[in-house]
């Protein structure tokens, strides 16, 4: 189906206390279609009043919604769940309309936002908590409290399945919450509250307040009420965030910026090692934090290598992201595309453009650029050291082990790493050695919703996933009980 925007006087609001609701000062913002750059609708333009309206809110739907028992809490999660999937093609269009994502893509959006959900239900009845047994004489055990009103900032790349990566665990631990989605991105957040009020999700528990980062996103950080944090997006961000929360002593998670290396051995599967990083770094538009942007290729394979990744980005098929044919769409807002093209100029000056790099001739509009390959890169380019965000990828080669190891290691980031090699006390050695919150052997990108995710370096503050996330959105207390008679040391007693 073709994507259909909503009606182009139509204003996404916020929803609060299980209602709609406007800006407090009736402001509105612009968003624009990624295929035209035209705006066709707006968004409130939320404020610290709105940011009040939601945490109060949500305070008040704490208490009852903490005290739900964990097997009420999951069967609500999967509630969710069945109501996302009911909206799979309503979903997948206004994904793909408002990011630029090609639709091919998006529809696998509905699915993985719907997995979240189903998961963290089935955390959260599994978690057990911890006891200790100290002989015959005490026993202390843990208990799990959810920690109050979470606030959540997402960013606008796969936004919904993104919103649910945050908002199924701080739901299944017992938080209320006050989401803040990207203001490039906000259409597939207007379907959360049909879909949370189809789930019987209690008014007040999720909040969703609409407006920039430095001022609705702000006060979300800033506001007294809000414990805790978690925050996807740019480590330039991510660092004002943590300074916050640093001066407030909330609890942050930061998944930040990443600039994953993909390290190709000689004796690699070089037609599954090719796939992967063309699929790694040119899916999603290449708008994705565990792009593998970064190709690194021993010598002997490094030219055949990288001629084949060069035809492969030339032959991607770019075009309006409702076409299923597509392949890689419009890059998300013209800001970003005008960032992502200075990069590209960079590049020219810096290494070898070997493929793309160009808008293509049979799309004259909107935000489109063929994926562009850059060779020869050497490893103080910009190209090889910052977070593109883009159809973009930069090619190294390395002489050996060593080399790759230093090569790999030597930009801020450390989020993700792939390698693919046939020796695999090599592909373990390497893991081991590269400085990433995860690395991937002879795959590409597929993740066990079990696993920490999460990055090293300025690629973030945390661990989310599984048990983590619960870890995350909840208080520990640990309770001592003496079991036997306990006879402290006596003090002050005399002789």
């Amino acid at each position: 189906m073709s994507p259909v925007p909503p009606r182009p006087s139509s204003v996404i609001g916020h929803w609060i206390g299980g209602e709609p609701a406007g800006a407090a000062d009736g402001r509105t913002l612009d968003v624009t279609d990624p295929a035209s750059d035209r705006p066709y609708a707006k968004v409130a333009g939320g404020g610290p009043a709105d940011v009040d309206r939601a945490v109060d809110a949500a305070r008040a739907a704490f208490p009852a919604w903490a005290a739900t028992a964990h097997h009420r809490r999951a069967r609500v999660l999967h509630r969710i769940a069945d109501a996302v999937e009911d909206r799979h093609d309503r979903l997948a269009a206004h994904e793909s309309y408002d990011t630029g994502l090609p639709i091919g893509q998006a529809r696998g959006q509905a699915r993985r936002a719907a997995e979240n959900f189903r998961h963290f239900a089935g955390v959260i009845t599994a978690l057990g908590e911890e006891a200790f047994r100290q002989g015959e004489e005490q026993l202390s055990y843990v208990v799990r409290s959810p920690a109050g009103v979470a606030g959540l900032i997402t960013p606008w790349n796969t936004p919904f399945m993104l919103q649910s990566w945050k908002l199924a665990p701080a739901l299944a631990a017992g938080c209320t919450v006050v989401l803040k989605p990207a203001e490039w991105t906000p259409l597939s957040a207007s379907l959360w509250p049909e879909i949370l009020t189809a789930a019987g999700v209690p008014a007040g528990v999720v909040n969703i307040v609409h407006g920039t980062g430095a001022e609705a996103g702000r006060a979300l950080v800033d506001h007294p009420g809000v414990p805790l944090l978690s925050f996807t997006g740019s480590t330039a961000t991510g660092r004002r965030i943590l300074r916050s929360c640093a001066d407030r002593l909330k609890a942050a998670s930061m998944e930040l910026g990443g600039k994953s290396p993909v390290v190709v051995f000689a004796d690699a599967d070089v037609e599954a090692a090719l796939d992967a990083v063309v699929f790694g770094v040119f899916s999603l538009n290449g708008e994705r934090c565990t792009a593998g942007s970064r190709v690194l290729v021993q010598r002997p394979l490094y030219e055949d290598f990288t001629r084949r990744l060069a035809d492969r980005a030339t032959r991607i098929r770019v075009g309006p992201p409702s076409d299923p044919a597509t392949e890689v769409g419009p890059l998300v807002h013209a800001e970003h595309y005008r960032r992502v093209l200075e990069y590209v100029r960079a590049g020219r000056e810096e290494s070898r453009l070997v493929a793309g790099g160009e808008r293509p001739a049979h799309l004259p509009g909107g935000n489109y650029l063929q994926p562009a390959v850059f060779a020869d890169v050497p490893r103080d380019a910009r190209v090889f050291q910052e977070e593109v965000f883009g159809p973009v990828v930069a090619v190294t080669p390395f002489d050996d082990e060593d080399e790759a190891v230093g090569l790999a290691n030597a930009t801020p980031y450390g989020l993700a790493a792939y390698v693919w090699t046939s020796d695999l006390r090599r592909g373990h050695r390497m893991a081991h050695a590269v400085d990433s919150g995860m690395v991937w052997i002879n795959s590409h990108n597929v993740r066990d919703l079990r696993a920490p995710f999460g990055g090293a370096k300025a690629s973030g503050v945390g661990r989310e996933g599984g048990a983590r996330s619960i870890d995350f959105y909840t208080e520990s207390k640990a309770v001592h009980v003496a079991l036997g008679e306990m006879r402290p040391p006596r003090l002050g007693g005399g002789t």
